[in-house]
């Protein structure tokens, strides 16, 4: 009699671990231990994620997950947004309830497919909440759904291929703002039970999150090389619709290389967006430390000169200014500017310029530099300010 041996339920997905760390071995632009170990921390918090991920992904009782976040980064996750999503199918309708926080934007979106290689996910259906009714406290109820004769206000519709519902919160002061909240049921199966998982479906989360980790990994290796390291270095595109996102948001973007010694001296309008954000981020894709290092700004912390220009001091070395982005010892990286909940095209005339110079010279470009200046406590209680805020965003 021969007796089979039982099959591995995790192997394929020890295995796409395995596949995912080679990768991240072999990364081009991977030039030092920081950067390696960078890898492999972003891919720990991969791990993390994708498992959450897969587990979550309940087609008949969904319910929102954190997208990405400060310990699962991807995508050049912006720092001043909260990312959820939930699993939704085209058929299927679904009541979305919830308060909006004090948070400068809030938006919805529908997303068909997951991001591949070769692509973006396509926006069916992207808004955000000046198409929905508040209640004086905030609350909203709003519906998505198949197409319907008499939708009536409030109600969207989900698209052919529909397969995720994405919700981003954005903060400008994170000390003062307040988030929100958000949940979802699907009409047909709210107040049932989904079925307990066998060991074949639990088979099938392991199998089903190896593919979403190795193609993770393989995306946002991509990414840039599609919309930034074409680029000329140190610069940035004018302003335009952010590829995959919301109508009323805009971006410009670039890449940075600066030897020991030099620093880049970037100036933007401060705009009337609501929302304006610039940060930075490394090759693997994903921010740099926002919490404990000034790796971002918006229009809201930023320093605004008296002509109405927001000057950033993008260096390794302190150069003794408010508005000083740390680039963490990193030589390079990804630049990334934001306008969100715009009413009107965002123009080239907003859009920021750049010069390199070094790091003696910083002062002498900056036409209001004695006002810009902070000494190390105010330093110390500015990068205060982002932790403390940070604990209560996380918490809140």
């Amino acid at each position: 009699m021969v007796v089979n041996e039982p099959t591995s339920v995790t192997k394929p997905f020890t295995d796409a671990i395995a596949q995912a760390e080679s990768m991240v071995a072999a990364a081009e632009f991977a030039e030092t231990d920081a950067d390696r170990a960078e890898g492999l921390d972003y891919l720990a918090g991969g791990i993390s994620s994708i498992l959450q991920l897969a587990r979550s992904h309940s087609k008949s009782h969904p319910y929102f997950v954190t997208s990405t976040g400060p310990y699962s980064k991807m995508g050049l996750d912006n720092p001043d947004t909260l990312y959820y999503h939930a699993t939704v199918e085209p058929d299927a309708t679904y009541v979305v309830r919830g308060v909006r926080g004090s948070t400068v934007d809030l938006s919805f979106q529908v997303l068909r497919g997951d991001y591949t290689p070769t692509n973006v996910p396509g926006g069916d259906d992207a808004f955000d909440d000046r198409r929905i009714t508040l209640d004086e406290d905030g609350a909203f109820e709003i519906t998505f759904g198949p197409a319907v004769a008499d939708p009536g206000p409030g109600y969207f519709v989900l698209g052919e291929g529909a397969s995720m519902l994405a919700v981003r919160e954005v903060y400008g002061d994170w000390a003062s703002e307040t988030k929100g909240s958000v949940t979802i049921e699907r009409v047909d199966t709210v107040g049932t039970a989904p079925e307990e998982p066998d060991t074949e479906k639990v088979a099938r989360r392991y199998a089903i999150a190896a593919k979403m980790l190795t193609a993770r990994i393989n995306t946002w290796f991509n990414f840039p090389k599609w919309f930034y390291l074409d680029e000329p270095v140190n610069t940035f595109t004018a302003p335009r619709t952010t590829p995959g996102g919301l109508s009323t948001q805009y971006s410009s973007v670039g890449h940075f290389d600066l030897p020991a010694g030099k620093a880049m001296i970037v100036t933007v309008p401060k705009s009337d967006a609501p929302y304006q954000g610039f940060q930075l981020g490394s090759l693997w894709y994903i921010s740099l430390d926002y919490v404990n290092h000034q790796t971002s700004l918006n229009s809201a912390q930023a320093q605004v000169d008296p002509d109405g220009n927001i000057r950033l001091v993008i260096s390794a070395n302190d150069p003794g200014v408010a508005n000083w982005i740390e680039t963490t010892g990193r030589r390079r990286g990804i630049l990334q500017f934001r306008w969100q909940r715009t009413d009107v095209p965002i123009g080239p005339e907003l859009g920021p310029t750049a010069v390199v110079v070094d790091d003696t010279d910083v002062a002498a470009h900056l036409p209001f530099a004695e006002s810009n200046r902070i000494d190390a406590d105010g330093w110390a209680q500015r990068i205060a300010v982002r932790q403390r805020a940070f604990a209560r965003r996380m918490l809140g």
